[in-house]
């Protein structure tokens, strides 16, 4: 079989066989063999950036490697600079891989990763989709992701979906028309798996339910349905299960390091510990134990070009109580540290506390399609959702009543009715933010 995704890496000067090769012996090693691995790793690119990175030597402040506790945590602030300064000696824009991350955070920045750590970024991506009989030298994706409107960024994008053996649904304008002409896609191409935007796959599963069709019954080659970037709650799941018959994996990633955690055939949210090492901190930048809530801190063990060490991706999370440092297990992401409500009490809660309270309210008849909810002021929220008809005042008062009695009392709410709702460049929907 010609294997033209292959291809394109290698002639790109990602050397993806070399990357496969290293990430299976990495995968043979034994429980204590892999012990060593990792504390070798981590202090080898320590001592590497140490070396050769003067942005990384100005932010340890030391000469000497410190202990790994002692390392500082690497924030996107500290980022916020021009790539040239923060790049190793060695590497320049034209031998690395150069990319933006998507500012879903609130804070984009240009980063870096050697090839070969970009390479192993496919590697592992390969291995994962894999686990569902997902081959992207073959499967045919369906794609439900952004796309530049300028039109040379529009035709790269284009190119590489077409290397990627994939078809893209533009996820900018989903109008029923629109998602129509999704279904018709479906109905004549052969896909193998679908994958992007949780939100937009929700949305056009919504449309299929309005219309009593199974996906799968359609396109029958259908495998698997994969989500991305975006919150997936239950609720959404069962409903993707259901109207397209397929199984539903989650994924956790982050452009500037790698797939961070995926969905095993057990139904556990494992984490990438080939490439990434993964830390939960609390407040004070202390390893919290497994079973705690904590911030995310995660190490890229290869990237040389750049330095991820000890990186607060910026989001709040849970490792597994039955994690091991070889097998770690995601057992809840909480969502953004700066994603949370501050209230009039003091009480300070996670946004998504009132997306999924409201959500739970909001969707029962069908009739609002999507929806995502700004914190205005201390005690004010505003709530857009786009939907067949006006939401009525008992529903509002359901609502702000559900809200009281889950928070506190005395939050005020008001409820904007939109055609569509605004999403970022690259097309995903923040559910929560607040402006204070």
């Amino acid at each position: 079989m010609f294997r033209l995704f292959d291809l394109s890496l290698r002639l790109n000067g990602f050397p993806i066989q070399e990357a496969k090769a290293q990430l299976k012996e990495i995968l043979k090693l034994k429980e204590k063999e892999y012990q060593n691995f990792l504390e070798n790793k981590k202090m080898e690119i320590v001592h590497f950036h140490l070396k050769n990175n003067l942005f990384y030597q100005d932010l340890v402040g030391v000469e000497n490697i410190p202990q790994w506790e002692d390392l500082p945590i690497l924030t996107k602030k500290d980022l916020q600079q021009p790539l040239q300064n923060r790049l190793s000696k060695g590497y320049s824009v034209k031998n690395s891989f150069v990319n933006t991350t998507s500012g879903s955070s609130g804070t984009p920045f240009i980063f870096a990763k050697d090839k070969k750590t970009h390479a192993l970024t496919w590697a592992s991506n390969m291995l994962r989709f894999g686990w569902y009989g997902i081959d992207f030298n073959s499967s045919y994706q369906a794609r439900f992701y952004g796309i530049p409107s300028d039109f040379i960024g529009n035709k790269k994008e284009r190119f590489k979906d077409f290397l990627s053996h994939r078809f893209r649904f533009p996820i900018f304008d989903l109008s029923d028309s629109v998602l129509e002409g999704f279904l018709k896609n479906f109905q004549t191409k052969k896909f193998d798996y679908l994958n992007g935007y949780t939100s937009s796959i929700v949305l056009f599963a919504k449309f299929l339910q309005q219309k009593n069709i199974v996906l799968k019954e359609v396109c029958p080659t259908l495998k698997v349905c994969i989500v991305t970037s975006e919150m997936l709650f239950e609720s959404d799941k069962i409903l993707l299960e259901k109207q397209f018959g397929i199984p539903i994996i989650n994924e956790y990633g982050a452009s500037e390091l790698d797939l961070i955690a995926f969905e095993n055939p057990q139904g556990e949210w494992q984490v990438n510990a080939e490439t990434l090492f993964i830390e939960i901190l609390d407040d004070n930048n202390q390893v919290l134990p497994y079973g705690e809530m904590g911030k995310i801190v995660i190490t890229s063990l290869f990237n040389k070009a750049h330095p991820f060490i000890r990186y607060e991706i910026g989001d709040l999370g849970i490792l597994d109580e039955k994690s091991t440092l070889q097998k770690p297990i995601l057992k809840q992401l909480i969502g953004r540290t700066n994603d949370f409500a501050h209230l009039p009490r003091g009480k300070k809660a996670p946004g998504l506390t009132f997306y999924y309270v409201t959500k739970s309210l909001i969707e029962d008849d069908g009739n609002v399609k999507e929806f995502i909810i700004k914190q205005t002021k201390i005690d004010t929220f505003e709530v857009d959702y786009v939907s067949e008809s006006e939401l009525t005042s008992a529903k509002m008062d359901q609502i702000q009543k559900a809200i009281a009695s889950y928070l506190e009392p005395n939050l005020k709410f008001t409820f904007n009715r939109k055609a569509v709702l605004n999403r970022s460049n690259r097309g995903k929907l923040k559910q929560f933010t607040s402006f204070i």
